[in-house]
């Protein structure tokens, strides 16, 4: 950080609000080091701040905790075979989050998103050279699902000028040129955005006209910020006559990724067909106590909706301190979730400021390029964690910057 810069208030009482909140606890850094051994805390060394994979630093929702210790108390702890309770659970949530009117009997289970969609993905490509549609910057595992199912990408970036929208058109041109399906990013990421009605209901013509399939990866839609809005693609796709899927889970919206639970959702009944040949396996190495923890989680959003005020202030403060300590930076404002992308494009970090960073600042990112075209330059940045852990992030990139740039040259 530069010699004598110092925070201006706004940053302090947006930390006090994160603190203010009930029923989300946030844990500080030192304990979560000592107390967890994921990723987050055992990739990189300990003197590195870790703001990079998608895992929150709160504590769970008591309501999660009480019902997988009452499972397992209960010895509940074999295998699935149906989603049982848990569609009934979810078709309630998304017609009172989305008015989305979901069919129970067209609910899977599958492991996670990923494995969700890689499954589905499989029932609709062919075995060997299927060309799957990508929007980058986009989700970074898709590139390895396509290629778990044999496929070509075809990348058909977003239209950043406007948003990061999109591209309809281009679009257009990839489904006419033969694409077998798509894999859809709804909320975004790295982004946030959540693609408007609008433009999902031109896709959805597109896929239909085309008789592409659309697989939607909706995760962060329960994480909708206040004032933005969500929109389901399955109603617009089964309207337009389109063939698609949502593959969603509860893992981020309430930090679950360990328990292993998600689920597929056929838009119509053509597409449920589909569903019915997931192999049995995707539902048996579905975690019970995550389907116990993901019904107790839907059941209960008010922690949900805290974790979205800290996320939101997070990213006030967040926004507010690079302004002040790294002026070059720009942030891509989600609508949706705690993961957010930074511009570092004019900072001099070059195409992968996340390598340099963590080099040089000891915090780290996810690396802006691994995203697809369109993420040299940027970062994406992990906010569901302490202000306090914000404010020392931003302090990190800023020594790195000033230490680049020139040197003022004494006047005469």
């Amino acid at each position: 950080m530069a010699a004598g810069t110092r925070l201006r208030l706004r940053s302090k009482s947006a930390l006090k609000r994160n603190h203010a909140v009930n029923h989300v606890s946030i844990r500080p850094i030192d304990r979560l080091r000592a107390e967890r051994n994921s990723i987050k805390w055992r990739r990189y060394e300990p003197d590195v701040l870790p703001l990079f994979v998608a895992e929150m630093d709160f504590d769970l929702a008591p309501v999660i905790v009480d019902a997988v210790t009452h499972a397992l108390r209960s010895g509940d702890t074999g295998y699935l075979d149906d989603p049982g309770e848990l569609a009934p659970v979810f078709a309630d949530f998304a017609q009172r989050s989305w008015d989305w009117i979901v069919d129970e009997g067209c609910v899977h289970l599958a492991t996670d998103v990923t494995v969700g969609l890689v499954e589905a993905l499989r029932l609709l490509v062919p075995a060997q050279g299927a060309k799957v549609v990508l929007t980058p910057p986009v989700y970074a595992p898709f590139y390895e699902m396509v290629g778990e199912v044999n496929g070509t990408v075809v990348e058909v970036p977003l239209v950043e000028d406007a948003g990061y929208s999109l591209d309809l058109a281009g679009l257009e041109r990839a489904f006419a040129g033969g694409a077998d399906a798509m894999l859809l990013c709804n909320p975004q990421n790295p982004t946030g955005r959540c693609h408007s009605g609008e433009s999902l209901r031109a896709l959805a013509e597109l896929a239909a006209r085309y008789d592409v399939p659309v697989l939607s990866d909706e995760v962060h839609a329960p994480l909708a910020h206040p004032g933005a809005v969500f929109t389901p693609f399955a109603p617009i796709a089964a309207a337009a006559g389109a063939r698609s899927a949502t593959v969603t889970s509860a893992s981020k919206a309430w930090n679950l990724a360990a328990l292993k639970c998600a689920w597929i959702v056929a838009a119509d009944a053509r597409m449920n067909e589909v569903l019915d040949r997931l192999p049995e396996e995707t539902a048996a190495r579905t975690s019970i106590l995550g389907l116990h923890a993901s019904i107790a989680a839907l059941n209960n959003i008010a922690w949900r909706d805290e974790a979205v005020e800290v996320v939101a202030s997070n990213i006030e403060l967040l926004t507010n301190t690079l302004a002040e300590l790294v002026p070059e930076a720009s942030v891509v404002t989600p609508d949706a979730g705690y993961l957010v992308w930074l511009d570092l494009r004019a900072t001099g970090l070059g195409d992968d400021p996340a390598a340099v960073l963590r080099e040089q600042g000891r915090v780290a990112f996810n690396s802006g390029p691994t995203f697809g075209a369109g993420g040299a330059g940027f970062v994406r940045a992990n906010v569901a964690c302490d202000p306090s852990t914000i404010v020392e992030a931003v302090r990190r990139i800023a020594s790195v910057v000033d230490a680049r740039r020139p040197l003022a040259v004494p006047a005469g």
